[in-house]
């Protein structure tokens, strides 16, 4: 069954190329297109479409406030086009936080010169959000989306709470998290909550373009208690200090437990996510791995469970995040299916245990 998408932009041009380019693929059909917020917020209530594609400045009703009103009316999946300057990565995460599920650059001269890489990223995305759309009907303000996935068999047998007294961060020497689809929010989630003098380090490796990561790490540091920043090559991690691993590069952590240190480098040819939380896990489990915490929340695919593997052998303790309290909940299933986690926790459940433990 095709993906029914409603197209949205002020530009007649954008809306009709990207028409064309979904209309030529059999597995979508474009239902309607829109050329302002106003209008996408009518039409999402008239059509019902299984996924909206969705600019951010219009006239009339910009992005962010239709996003905004769609979610409240008529929840749907929403792919932002974002800009790729600074104000348009702060723009995306904003529309994130109103409630739209994931963004793809808006790359003008992809569009019209018929790349076919930047075609088929924006077909991939949208027929991977249309298995949402049966979640977005019990959507809520909390983001708490109930998922439509069968349980793992692997999941009966774990203990699912934490004794918050009997928990102690101290334990660890670092608290590493994993995350991509949905992270923005879940992240923001979770370090709001915590401690100015929160013991440890924490390191985030969220699936995100590189021109992105600056505006997420001064978003957070604004918003958090915590100090937040974007990690750098060389730097020793310090407790109390958040570091987001800058996109476009792979991250790994370095030196001794006593002294970690970041090596930030390109990636490679081959390599899909930039970063990877496999490479971030693999270099944690070369070290003291029994001090390590590692937490995998939303996303989608498997990055993560390879890692995950490497820091369960090493002796790490691994955390995953639940389906329920999950926008996709395909990366930590993914990690329980493995064998490797020792809690699956709702994301209240990951930041009150964090947020309370000294």
């Amino acid at each position: 069954m095709s993906v029914r998408v409603l197209v949205v932009d002020d530009s007649r041009f954008y809306r009709r190329r990207v028409s064309e380019i979904l209309n030529s693929d059999a597995n979508f059909d474009v239902i309607g297109t829109a050329k302002d917020g106003a209008e996408a917020v009518e039409l999402t209530r008239t059509l019902r479409p299984d996924v909206i594609t969705m600019d951010v400045e219009m006239p009339v009703m910009d992005g962010i406030t239709a996003t905004r009103r769609i979610m409240e009316s008529t929840p749907t999946p929403i792919l932002m086009f974002s800009g790729q300057t600074t104000t348009g990565a702060r723009a995306t995460l904003d529309a994130l936080d109103a409630g739209a599920v994931d963004y793809i650059p808006k790359r003008f001269d992809g569009i019209v010169e018929h790349n076919d890489n930047a075609i088929a990223t924006l077909c991939r995305r949208i027929h991977q959000l249309k298995s949402l759309r049966g979640s977005f009907d019990k959507f809520t303000a909390q983001r708490k989306i109930s998922g439509t996935h069968v349980e793992l068999q692997a999941r009966t047998a774990l203990v699912r709470h934490v004794d918050n007294n009997a928990f102690n961060i101290r334990h660890y020497r670092i608290l590493v998290i994993g995350t991509s689809t949905g992270g923005p929010v879940a992240l923001q989630s979770i370090l709001t909550q915590l401690p100015a003098d929160f013991p440890v380090p924490v390191l985030l490796v969220q699936h995100m373009p590189g021109n992105f990561t600056p505006a997420f790490a001064q978003r957070l540091n604004q918003l958090c208690k915590i100090t937040v920043k974007e990690a750098e090559k060389g730097e020793i991690l310090e407790p109390s200090t958040v570091y987001v691993a800058p996109g476009g590069y792979q991250t790994r952590v370095m030196g001794s437990m006593g002294a970690m240190r970041l090596l930030i480098e390109p990636s490679q040819m081959g390599q899909i996510y930039k970063p990877c939380i496999d490479i971030t896990y693999d270099s944690l489990s070369k070290m003291e791995a029994k001090r390590v915490l590692a937490v995998i929340l939303t996303g989608m695919g498997s990055d993560g469970t390879e890692g995950s593997k490497s820091l369960k052998s090493a002796g790490a303790t691994i955390w995953a995040q639940d389906a329920a309290s999950s926008l996709v909940a395909s990366m930590p299933d993914s990690v329980a299916g493995a064998g490797v986690v020792d809690r699956i926790l709702s994301l209240d459940e990951i930041t009150s245990v964090l947020a309370e433990s000294r």
